[in-house]
């Protein structure tokens, strides 16, 4: 038998009362934990909005500089055709003073109107890019002062959201670290069904005792057979109609040592 077998044989072979005692130790820790991230409210999904926005504006404005490079190319394209279109007219002009035939003055005219009718449409391109120019200047400057704004909210939240962690940091990990060792007591199934529990519930509470004949979860009753099932820790018993795992706090309060709380940071004046 391997270790880890024999390890899940010993967590099996663990009284039913421990194993709700370990659960109601990791809910504890858990719940403290829960408590420390919530004081971060939305921070950090607004952190990670921003970075993407200011991610999605950064490729924007490289985009629409780009297609702004691309149009001065073309302009210089462009002009590079007119001046090769003004030395052949020049030239043809020259040889036309050097004709023996109406014949070859007549091609070398239609060559100096071809080169003209090149100059124009450069003419003209060169015009439309320019407009588009001054247009995308204008998307590029406005697409700029928004990335500039939304990199200044980035930068202050995440210096809100840095001083929150930072205050609470240590007794994070030191809860971290001690629901990493509460889970290690728990079988493997007992823990996946805790988990699967606490995602599917809007308060994160996988594991309640019973307050006043009733569930501390969702509040509904819990028949008498039930509430003495439960307190004779003979077994796991999970409520019928929200699921939680329900066991005798009043007892396991008793029991299980509280984790502690860290007293709330001290900010000094500004």
């Amino acid at each position: 038998m391997t270790t880890k077998a024999k390890k899940a044989d010993d967590k099996l072979e663990i009284p039913v009362e421990e194993k709700l005692r370990a659960l109601y130790e990791l809910q504890q820790i858990d719940a403290q934990i829960d408590r420390i991230r919530t004081v971060r409210g939305e921070l950090p999904l607004e952190v990670r909005d921003l970075e993407d926005e200011v991610a999605g504006l950064e490729t924007r404005v490289n985009n629409l500089t780009q297609e702004l490079q691309n149009l001065e190319d073309m302009i210089n394209d462009k002009k590079n055709v007119i001046k090769d279109a003004q030395a052949q007219i020049k030239k043809y002009e020259t040889q036309q003073g050097k004709v023996r035939n109406n014949r070859e003055f007549d091609s070398l005219s239609k060559e100096i109107e071809f080169q003209g009718l090149e100059m124009q449409l450069a003419e003209k391109r060169i015009k439309e890019a320019k407009a588009q120019i001054a247009a995308k200047q204008e998307v590029i400057d406005a697409a700029q002062a928004t990335l500039d704004e939304r990199r200044g909210d980035l930068k202050l939240k995440k210096e809100e959201l840095e001083d929150i962690v930072s205050e609470t940091r240590k007794e994070e990990d030191e809860l971290l670290g001690r629901s990493s060792l509460a889970e290690a007591k728990i079988e493997d199934r007992l823990l996946n069904a805790y988990k699967r529990i606490r995602q599917n519930v809007r308060n994160g509470l996988g594991v309640v005792g019973v307050q006043r004949d009733a569930c501390g979860g969702c509040f509904n009753k819990i028949p008498p057979q039930r509430q003495l099932d439960i307190r004779t820790h003979k077994k796991i018993i999970v409520c019928e109609h929200c699921g939680r795992i329900l066991v005798d706090a009043d007892y396991l309060m008793g029991t299980v040592p509280e984790a502690p709380v860290a007293a709330p940071a001290k900010k000094g004046k500004k």
